[in-house]
């Protein structure tokens, strides 16, 4: 564990008490040198950081539990979407805000920034902020993660070229939902469950009207079974067509419980979780204080900041 105590010329301003989380193995680029740097942004504008080295999950949780315990301001996370996650289980329900800090340059955002309450989506009793997806998406992520630092240095042109390759071997899934008491079945390629407007990092819009506090997440259905109406689902998301066809469906919900006869491939955030046959999603409104920049390039919640 590393201290950094505020610099004197913060003496006369509240001191702010913070833990900086990172996991070296994860991310694009060697990250401590990142991490040293961002504590010394943090602890020159008012905050006491301590910065804890951790390979992941449950430490990252109980680190984080016990941040919220001791009463810290925050707890900022560098490192990947399975050490984010991690440390959301910890933090829920307390006055401890998450920061996440993919990048050095993000420390000064978030300083300017403001503290809001978001929703946590609930899946297999593993939280998650954005997405959770069943189907064609979480089986391209089953087959590429864990992926070296140098794969991640091409994740567009990666992307493109994986998703026809494994486009060829992917079968639709015969379904069973029920959306707050209501059932719906058919043969589906994707159902994705968001929380935000955006979808695979920002390179699609899926639901326009998404916000990240409003206690309810979207479920977007993506009918079809070949490899043609696959392709022609990822042309649609790309250009925004997926609202208006008659292949997709689209309902704001706070519960979801699917069921197949196989297995199904499924993805938080991004990160391969366990497939399974039988699959509960809910949304839990107003259970996490997260920091965030001040200037936003379009608004992401309903209420102001705290």
């Amino acid at each position: 564990m590393f201290g950094y105590a505020p610099d004197r010329n913060c003496i006369e301003r509240e001191i702010m008490k913070g833990l900086l989380i990172y996991n070296p193995m994860a991310g694009k680029f060697p990250s401590q040198p990142l991490v040293e740097r961002a504590a010394r942004i943090l602890s020159s504008n008012g905050w006491d950081m301590d910065i804890r080295v951790t390979e992941g999950g449950t430490d990252i949780k109980k680190l984080a539990k016990k941040a919220a315990r001791k009463g810290l301001d925050a707890v900022f996370v560098a490192g990947g979407d399975g050490s984010v996650h991690a440390a959301v289980a910890g933090l829920l329900g307390s006055d401890t805000s998450l920061a996440v800090l993919p990048l050095e340059s993000c420390v000064q955002k978030l300083l300017n920034g403001k503290v809001h309450t978001m929703d946590v989506g609930i899946c297999q009793d593993i939280p998650f902020l954005l997405w959770s997806g069943i189907g064609f998406d979480a089986f391209l992520v089953h087959r590429l993660e864990p992926r070296s630092r140098f794969a991640k240095q091409f994740p567009v042109t990666q992307g493109v070229a994986n998703l026809a390759w494994y486009a060829r071997t992917f079968s639709a899934m015969d379904l069973d939902f029920w959306v707050d008491g209501d059932k719906f079945e058919g043969q589906f390629i994707l159902a994705l469950v968001t929380n935000i407007h955006l979808y695979a990092g920002g390179l699609a819009e899926i639901s326009p009207a998404a916000k990240l506090d409003d206690g309810r997440m979207d479920l977007w259905l993506f009918f079809g079974n070949s490899m043609l109406e696959t392709f022609q689902h990822v042309v649609d998301l790309a250009s925004g067509r997926h609202l208006d066809s008659e292949k997709t469906l689209q309902i704001s919900c706070q519960e979801i419980k699917i069921k197949s006869a196989a297995d199904m491939y499924l993805q938080l955030d991004g990160e391969p979780i366990k497939p399974s046959r039988s699959i509960t999603i809910s949304i839990k409104p107003q259970a996490l204080k997260v920091m965030v920049p001040e200037h936003l390039p379009r608004p992401l919640f309903t209420i102001d900041s705290l």
